[in-house]
């Protein structure tokens, strides 16, 4: 799930397959080039990044740009490679390393997230080198894009379905997924956390550290996970921050989803009735109705964009999403909403969605970097899909969907009216692809690492708190969790007291006690 920090706010199999494999790369090797147990990976670890100004004219003078060049197919290092792109703040007190910060998503473009979030971090730069990198298929590292598939994803699950004969929209379902690979090429079959995690060593190693020092929001709590499991013995100070599940399945992901952002939209709407100017009124009541009724009148009747398409209810419903990661949204979400219902204008809600309603129809295959301005318009959510499927072993056949269809709509819109068709039609475009990895839920578990620091927040509407508890139990002893008893998606941005223990942490190594918090900062 995206991590939104302050200031705005899935495929293929496992590339290494084979036990040896996991084994040399859970021990943290860098190759195996002399003893053949597996893929000599020594060319790709004995590179080091070339540091240069990052191009164009909206990148902060001291950002420095770079690359680093990582297989395709970890298991066939010679078939082919890809090129990740990387971004650093370079250390200003004596440099102890560098800190690897990934924002989440699955799908966030670390590359411009630390361009325009530099503030947050300029605290661990006293002792690093604060690193940011797209991953693979993410950004300009080969994007994914799905075309139009994703518009026939979502039209696979209107209003229109009909849930005890869903044929027609498994098959747009199917279309969709065959337009996903089409429209995104190799590295579509390679994408996924597992072997994100490689690269993510690769990384390491690239930018002359022993051991890696991470930071990862949201998703990115799930790729450090995944690093602990497969890297133990590389494992230096890692925080993880609005803690992923490693074991639940999407379907039940999506519900847990769709009630956090269901409660944040209350919340919303609490706050907003108390405002003259709410769009909605000042009845709490009356203005739930009328988000529900907006949604489903836009679905029926989309607004026109200036791109060529038409804003629909369930764009409204996943820009909605998006803001209300952050109370500090909030007042620009009103003033939204107030443009849509008042004007029709939908240039101000729009802004808050991950990517756009028209997607050019191009096809990017480049596994060198790609131009800022040839990155897919719907990367974020088409690699959101790509890893999240990636990473899901279950794929339920024809017959089991069309036997638990309705039911799933019918819970899913108990869980929220507003985001549970869209939180559905997320879980089903796995539906068509290759079915997803089982290391994740098999294999993360009891990771013989130091310790590391896991935050919860009480109020996030994207990862509930328990997630935080289960994989902190998950992961065993090496856990150490701190209770942040605030609201919003992640901490560190929006809790002062949890980005001061995770900057003592991560610069002097010192670990807040096993379940000790921060209280709530929230000042009506």
């Amino acid at each position: 799930m995206v991590a939104k920090l302050s200031r705005r706010s899935a495929v293929p199999c496992r590339a290494l397959t084979g036990a040896v494999g996991l084994a040399l790369l859970g021990a943290g090797l860098p190759a195996a080039a002399s003893d053949g147990a597996g893929p000599d990976l020594t060319r790709f670890y004995a590179q080091k990044v070339a540091w240069s100004r990052c191009d164009g004219p909206d990148m902060p003078a001291d950002l420095e740009c770079g690359r680093v060049t990582v297989p395709l197919d970890y298991a066939r290092p010679g078939a082919g490679t890809l090129d990740l792109a990387l971004a650093r703040y370079r250390a200003t007190g004596k440099k102890r390393g560098s800190v690897v910060l990934n924002f989440g998503g699955p799908g966030g473009p670390g590359v411009n997230e630390l361009a325009s979030g530099a503030k947050e971090f300029m605290g661990l730069t006293n002792g690093y080198d604060v690193v940011a990198f797209d991953p693979r298929g993410v950004g300009r590292s080969s994007p994914v894009s799905c075309g139009n598939g994703s518009e026939e994803a979502a039209a696979a699950l209107d209003a229109d379905t009909d849930v005890s004969d869903p044929k027609a929209g498994l098959e747009l379902l199917r279309k969709a997924a065959a337009a996903c690979a089409r429209n995104s090429g190799p590295v579509l079959r390679h994408i996924g956390t597992v072997n994100a995690s490689r690269d993510l060593d690769v990384i390491r190693q690239a930018v002359g550290d022993r051991k890696l020092n991470y930071l990862g929001f949201s998703y990115g709590t799930r790729l450090g996970a995944v690093y602990a499991a497969q890297f133990p013995g590389k494992v230096g100070r890692l925080v993880l921050d609005g803690v992923d599940t490693l074991t639940e399945p999407l379907a039940e992901q999506g519900v847990a989803g769709a009630e956090g952002q269901q409660r944040a939209l209350e919340d919303f709407i609490t706050w907003c009735t108390e405002d003259v100017a709410c769009p909605f009124g000042q009845d709490p009541r009356a203005a739930r109705e009328q988000v529900v009724r907006l949604v489903r009148s836009l679905d029926r009747n989309p607004v026109p964009t200036g791109l060529g398409g038409g804003f629909t209810g369930q764009d409204l419903a996943g820009a909605i999403g998006q803001a209300l990661y952050s109370r500090r949204l909030w007042p620009s979400l009103e003033r939204a909403l107030a443009d849509l219902l008042e004007d029709g204008d939908t240039r101000a809600v729009m802004g808050f969605a991950s990517a756009g309603t028209a997607v050019p129809a191009r096809k990017a295959h480049h596994s060198g970097l790609v131009d800022e301005e040839d990155v897919p318009v719907d990367n974020l959510p088409a690699a959101l899909m790509a890893v999240n499927c990636a990473d899901d072993p279950d794929r339920p056949t024809a017959g089991r969907i069309t036997r638990d269809l309705g039911r799933l709509r019918a819970r899913y819109e108990e869980a929220s009216p507003v985001f549970g068709r869209y939180r559905l039609t997320e879980v089903l475009m796995c539906y068509g692809r290759p079915r997803g990895t089982d290391f994740i839920r098999e294999e993360v578990h009891d990771v013989r690492t130091p310790k590391m620091l896991l935050v919860g927040t009480r109020g996030d509407p994207a990862t509930p708190y328990r997630w935080t508890v289960e994989t902190a139990r998950r992961l065993g002893s090496s856990a150490v969790v701190l209770d942040n008893r605030g609201e919003g998606h992640t901490g560190y941005a929006s809790a002062e007291c949890v980005h001061r223990k995770v900057d003592a942490f991560l610069l002097y190594g010192s670990l807040p006690a096993d379940g000790s918090s921060c209280a709530s900062e929230h000042d009506d």
